[in-house]
């Protein structure tokens, strides 16, 4: 296992005044034994991070180090890390013992120990009954628990995953997330894990970092960044539904964004007038949508309370406790 240290990361495509700088200047340092979660929308610069860290793709400026060792300059065989990607990448015409031992047989590891260390790694995953099947005889799900297999029996310092799940159907996203959590708790290897499902996120990760254009708007764990986010941007992506931002209902000061999120708003006679304009109903919540001070707003009610009709005109008041506040101009955390 390993500790993982980003510092002043930077990535650009190109050189001279036409370069394109995807990556801007990431700084993290990441314990032994941790599992962080990189999330963010599509094209900021997260599966660049990680790939990076891999050694597929090249460091522009910055290092990164793995156990306190530069890997800049050192091939992805060097690093001692193992990558699970979204697609499996299996070996078709191989059983599943031979695509988990596949890596091990070419590092020349000697046959009894391969045996020993694909039992083991079958026996963690549930996969022990599977061996001698092909991947087409496999489930999705259980494909992908072949291509972490994969990645356990190399034993390496740190485990990257690429959207692992991304594609599994939402059943079997939920289950996996599980499998991978009690992995990281039975193996306690340091983990980089990339999705953009900020539930996925939100489950998994001991700690995360929020990717935005490149730059790294937060660091920290679930509860931090749910609570306390550091930017707009934070706000609006991590949440589902997210946080409401309004800039111009009464009481509002000029120059400053109002951050709540849909389940501490309550219904209130003296509250911000909406008039209703959709109702999901979802199980043991609604959601009710609207237009608050010009700005889409949603509540979140529990089932038990009578929801409003499409068309009815409601007041809504924030809970004191849980109000947010971002400068309008930079869209950065203030205090009030």
């Amino acid at each position: 296992m390993a500790s993982i240290e980003f510092k002043n990361v930077i990535k650009r495509y190109g050189a001279g005044p036409k370069a394109n700088q995807v990556i801007h200047g990431v700084n993290a340092d990441i314990a032994d034994g941790e599992f962080i979660v990189i999330v963010g929308p599509s094209g900021c610069g997260k599966s660049t991070l990680l790939r990076m860290v891999a050694g597929l793709e090249e460091i522009s400026g910055g290092t990164i180090s793995i156990g306190g060792r530069v890997v800049n300059q050192l091939e992805p065989a060097q690093r001692d890390i193992a990558m699970v990607f979204q697609n499996y990448a299996l070996y078709p015409h191989m059983s599943v013992f031979e695509n988990m031992a596949y890596g091990l047989k070419i590092a020349k590891v000697p046959k009894e120990e391969i045996r020993a260390r694909v039992d083991k790694a079958a026996a963690i995953l549930e996969l022990g009954h599977l061996l001698e099947r092909t991947p087409r005889q496999l489930s999705g799900g259980q494909r992908q628990r072949v291509a972490m297999g994969r990645a356990i029996v190399r034993q390496p310092k740190v485990f990257l995953f690429d959207e692992p799940l991304s594609n599994l159907d939402a059943k079997l996203r939920a289950q996996t997330r599980l499998e991978i959590e009690k992995l990281h708790r039975e193996l306690g290897i340091t983990s980089l894990f990339v999705t953009h499902d900020q539930v996925e996120a939100m489950t998994l990760a001991q700690r995360m970092i929020v990717m935005n254009a490149g730059r790294m708007e937060q660091f920290g764990t679930p509860e931090e960044v749910y609570h306390h986010p550091a930017s707009t941007f934070v706000a609006s992506f991590i949440g589902s539904p997210p946080m409401n931002l309004l800039k111009s209902a009464e009481g509002i000061p000029e120059g400053r964004i109002l951050g709540i999120r849909p389940e501490h708003l309550r219904l209130h006679p003296d509250g911000w007038e909406m008039r209703v304009e959709t109702v999901e109903m979802l199980g043991a919540e609604r959601l009710i949508y609207g237009h608050l001070g010009g700005e889409w707003t949603i509540l979140r009610m529990n089932e038990t309370d009578a929801p409003p009709a499409v068309g009815d005109v409601i007041r809504l008041a924030p809970l004191e406790n849980r109000l947010h506040w971002f400068d309008a101009a930079t869209g950065k955390r203030v205090q009030e």
